[in-house]
This record gives C-alpha cells, structure tokens and sequence, in this order.
C-alpha cells in the first residue's frame, strides 16, 4: 500500500486554510462578544475608558468603592450587560428551534403567544395583585408565558392534523389576538397600571439587577440544553414529517419538546428584558449565513449573535439621545424592521 492510499482509496491532502476557515467563524463569534461587552462597559452618559473599567472590575479598592466609576460599571453596566447576554442568546435560540419546528423561515418566538401570555400576567400583577418589584414582575411573565403556550400545545394537538407547523402557527396567532384584546382591556380601565406597564413592555435592560439573572438563568442552561438535544431532530424534520419517521424521529412529541423548550427560553428572556421583538429572527437567519442549515451548529452562533444584538443595541440606545437614553426594544425594532423587509425581498426566506 502507497502512502498515497488507504484501502485502495486515494488519500485526499487537506485543502490549504482549510483549518484556519474552519476556526474562522468561532473566532469571529468570540471577537464579537468580546467588542459588544467592552462597548457596553465603557459607553454611556459617562464614558469611561477602558483601562478604568477594568480597574473598577478587578481592583475596585484602588478608586475607591463608592467612586462614581465603580458604580457606573460595577452597579449598573455590569448587571444589564449580563441581562443582555441572557436574553439575546435564549431568544437567539428561541429563534432557530422556532423556524425549525414550524419550517417558516420568518417565523418569531412570538408566534407561540409567549409575549402576549407574558404580557397579560404582566398586566394583571399591575393592576389586580399590586406588583412591584422586578423580580416578581418577572416571575408573573415567565408564568404567563408558559401558561399561553401550554393552552396553544393542548389546541394544536387536539386537531385532526396533530402539531402540524401549521396549526401551531394558526393557533399561536389566534391566542395572541385573543390575549393582547385582555390586555388592552384591563390597560384601559386603569390608568395607572397603563403607565407602568409601558415601561415593561418597550423592552429594556435598565433597572435589572444580577439577582434577577442569577434566579432565571438555571431555567435558561435546562432551556438551551434542551434545544441542542433536539438538533439532529429538526434536521430530520426539515426534511418532512414522512423522512423524519423513517429516520426514527417522531414529529408530534418532537414539536411538542421543541414547543416546551422555546416556552422556557423566550419566558426567561422576557420575564428579563421584556417582549424583544425581531432577535430570535435575526439571531436565526444571521447564523445560517454562517454555518447553513445544520441546527447542532445553527443553535450556539445564533445564541451568539442574539446576545451581541441585545447588547449592542442597548449600548447604541445609551448615546443616540444624550443625555437619556432609548429602550433597547425600539433600538432593536428600529435596525430589525428594515432587515426584516430586505430579508423578505431578496427571497432567500423562502423556505428552510
């Protein structure tokens, strides 16, 4: 045998670069999360350099605790830099398994009701129960998203189809009008409730505390668990339901993890940031780009690139209008809603 064969096979020589292309986009994604952490710490009102970031991180003492460096990016920065990673990387998920399982590629966590199911318990811990703190606010939002979806689960398999992408889909949309009209009900009887709630549900990372990340983040790791585990399933189920059972994969109780495993994700991002709009899309069509259409890769870049979005945008919102600063819900709304259009146009969003 030649070195040149193996088994009477020719050896093929590994194409030059091929493993510096291979490591191109990991190290691209790692740049990205580096640059959108360090923008967020240092931008602001106050703007701070660097290397004083990095002290008030690692040796807060020498700038003394209570100087107003140390609290700028210890006590606030830090906190919503955190929050924004959490949430943009569920809803970066959130955003895959969603197009997978219902094969439309311009296809938002929000089609399963959870921002409206989020958004009605939100409202009724306002107004009925008397809500304050974020915590709780969180705690009712993650509740209803879970309770809106569980009720889109029970009516899509009940019909004759079983969880069909299409049932789920019409299902999702008919909650969510009949939820959102709750909401707008019970918001325009009390004025009060109405004034608070628009702070929630804007979208935002301000006013988020490390406490809150911590509390919601083991819910997240069971959420992305569950998505990775269900890559090679969505392959097979892009594929169609019919190749998918002859590949040994059952769609219904698929879809109805898949459904499960988006509840958890995009609950948990909105029970932190509120309803985000538009990450999970771009989170999901940016990752394709990359890596094409196999979710095991899919699933981590769009985790990635969902969570620079939110922390990017959030920064951005914190210098457009000095010396306020804009949600980081109308920021990403304003930079999707164009992308979205030209996504639509150029007809690459015609099917998965």
């Amino acid at each position: 045998m030649t070195p040149a064969s193996v088994r009477g096979r020719p050896v093929t020589a590994p194409a030059p670069g091929a493993a510096t292309r291979r490591w191109a986009v990991p190290l691209a994604l790692l740049g990205l999360v580096v640059v959108a952490v360090t923008i967020s710490l240092c931008v602001g009102a106050r703007t701070t350099g660097l290397p004083t970031v990095l002290t008030a991180l690692l040796d807060p003492a020498s700038l003394g605790r209570d100087s107003a460096d140390v609290v700028v990016v210890r006590d606030l920065r830090v906190p919503r830099t955190v929050v924004g990673l959490l949430a943009g990387a569920a809803l970066g998920l959130a955003g895959v398994v969603m197009q997978g399982v219902t094969r439309n590629p311009v296809a938002d966590p929000g089609l399963l009701g959870v921002n409206a199911g989020a958004a009605f318990a939100v409202v009724l811990a306002i107004s009925v129960v008397g809500v304050g703190s974020a915590v709780e606010l969180a705690g009712f939002a993650l509740l209803g998203a879970l309770a809106a979806a569980s009720l889109i689960a029970v009516i899509a398999t009940s019909a004759r189809a079983g969880a069909a992408p299409a049932i789920l889909v019409v299902a999702g949309a008919a909650v969510t009008a009949g939820l959102t009209s709750l909401t707008t009900l019970v918001l325009l009887g009390d004025p009060a409730a109405l004034d608070r709630y628009r702070l929630w549900t804007v979208g935002s990372l301000a006013g988020r505390d490390l406490d809150l990340a911590s509390s919601l983040a083991p819910l997240q790791l069971v959420g992305a668990v569950g998505a990775l585990a269900l890559a090679r399933a969505l392959d097979a189920l892009a594929l169609g339901d019919d190749v998918a059972r002859g590949l040994g994969f059952r769609p219904v109780p698929t879809r109805a993890a898949a459904v499960g495993a988006v509840v958890v994700l995009c609950g948990t991002a909105t029970a932190l940031a509120g309803p985000l709009v538009f990450v999970g899309l771009l989170g999901a069509h940016g990752a394709r780009a990359l890596v094409g259409g196999r979710h095991l890769r899919l699933l981590p870049v769009a985790a990635v690139l969902g969570a620079s979005l939110v922390v990017l945008a959030d920064s951005l919102g914190r210098v457009v209008v000095p010396p306020g600063e804009l949600e980081v819900g109308i920021v990403v709304a304003a930079v999707g809603a164009p992308l979205l259009i030209a996504l639509v146009r150029s007809g690459r969003a015609a099917g998965l």
